[in-house]
């Protein structure tokens, strides 16, 4: 494994880092704490600070030895999960119902980390934006960013991401060309019918039917209209509606998530959803209206990035570290609107399995989203590393019109 030096050196610090983060997280567009941190530090490096993109976005400009007018992006999320922490140990939450369950206060300092040593060292020519990002939890802190300006204000050929996984071995990684996240769309159907005594049924017209037929109807777009190579998943996950025993109520409401990998399949389902939501109310009597809400599109490497990638990780811990095949997951990530604006590619580091962590751990699994997860503060000089071998390598290659 070949690690920079002296990342290596700063371990201890970029842990400390880490837990302080990891102690105090912060919601979606509430990460002032968080970003004052990155951007005090930063600054104490000689980087020239930029805040308030996405809200509280921070992005810092590293200018290399010689400028050529290129330059690339590396971001890194910042904001913490809406749950409780299930783990005692020192450096758990002090926010009852906000926790850092998804690594983002890893990702924050591997980043800052990478940014110390280039801003020392600045052996690369052009620039490299180090931009952390608010609010990737579902509130599409990446589109803010973009649509604050952040690749007008910094002008960028290419933006890489990086986010830690679970079950993945502590020394490697995972990189893969194409679909590597899901998109993530929700929807709300609110079905109106006709109230009526639950004994009399003939005298109302009734939305839980109506429901239920929906719920059937809507697999058959997956299993039956989707091409089977273009994997997506329809999941209802709310059906409400009544309040006595002896009541046909008025109104049923129901609400999901739909997982696609492709555009063209999102727009099917969409279609289909909407349509069958019309048709089958209205041939039981009811009324409805239909909510289709697309939040994050797919997250999709560029063939040539995740090539580029691929290569610089084998060099760092070698060939047999780097998983190349491994299979897209069906959650979603924001770093995809990033990906839909610039080429780039998103990277997987190993955390682990879970036996980093110390005494005062909750005892369920150290998975993402779970309330006993918890960083693997080993990998940090591991990542830090790679950020700054990328940057360099980057930079370094002739540009295409070279």
């Amino acid at each position: 494994m070949k690690l920079v030096e002296p990342i290596v050196g700063w371990q201890a610090e970029m842990a400390d880092i880490r837990r302080d983060i990891h102690a105090h997280p912060e919601l979606a567009y509430e990460e002032v704490r968080t970003a004052d941190l990155v951007a005090r530090l930063l600054e104490s490096w000689g980087i020239p600070t930029h805040k308030g993109l996405g809200i509280t976005g921070v992005v810092g400009v590293i200018q290399g030895a010689t400028q050529t007018g290129r330059a690339i992006g590396l971001r890194a999320d910042m904001d913490a999960l809406p749950m409780q922490e299930a783990n005692t140990f020192s450096h758990a939450s002090k926010h009852a119902g906000v926790m850092h369950a998804c690594g983002h206060d890893g990702h924050t300092a591997m980043l800052l980390a990478a940014a110390r040593y280039l801003a020392q060292h600045r052996d690369f020519p052009g620039t490299v934006y180090v931009i952390f990002q608010p609010a990737e939890e579902g509130f599409s802190g990446a589109k803010k960013m973009i649509d604050d300006g952040v690749f007008r204000q910094f002008p960028m050929e290419a933006v890489f991401g990086m986010h830690n996984w679970p079950g993945i071995d502590a020394g490697a990684f995972a990189v893969h060309d194409g679909p590597v996240m899901a998109s993530s769309n929700t929807f709300e159907i609110t079905i109106r019918g006709k109230g009526a005594h639950a004994a009399m049924p003939n005298l109302g017209h009734d939305p839980v039917m109506a429901a239920v037929q929906l719920a059937q109807a809507f697999q058959t777009i997956i299993t039956r209209e989707v091409d089977p190579l273009d994997p997506a998943v329809l999941s209802i996950t709310q059906i409400h509606s009544g309040s006595a025993d002896n009541v046909i109520p008025d109104e049923a409401v129901m609400r999901g998530t739909v997982r696609t990998f492709s555009d063209g399949a999102i727009d099917l389902i969409e279609r289909r959803t909407r349509e069958i939501a019309t048709l089958t109310c209205q041939a039981l009597n009811c009324s409805v209206q239909f909510d289709f809400h697309r939040r994050y599109p797919p997250t999709i490497n560029n063939a040539g990035e995740a090539a580029f990638c691929a290569q610089v990780l084998q060099d760092i811990v070698g060939a047999d570290k780097v998983e190349l095949a491994r299979a897209p997951s069906m959650g979603a990530e924001d770093f995809a609107f990033m990906l839909k604006e610039k080429p780039g590619c998103y990277v997987w580091i190993g955390n682990g399995h879970g036996d980093h962590r110390g005494s005062g751990h909750g005892l369920g699994p150290c998975m993402l989203h779970n309330s006993s997860y918890d960083f693997n503060d080993e990998v940090l000089p591991l990542g830090a590393s790679y950020w700054v071998e990328l940057a360099r390598r980057r930079l370094a290659q002739p540009s295409e019109g070279d």
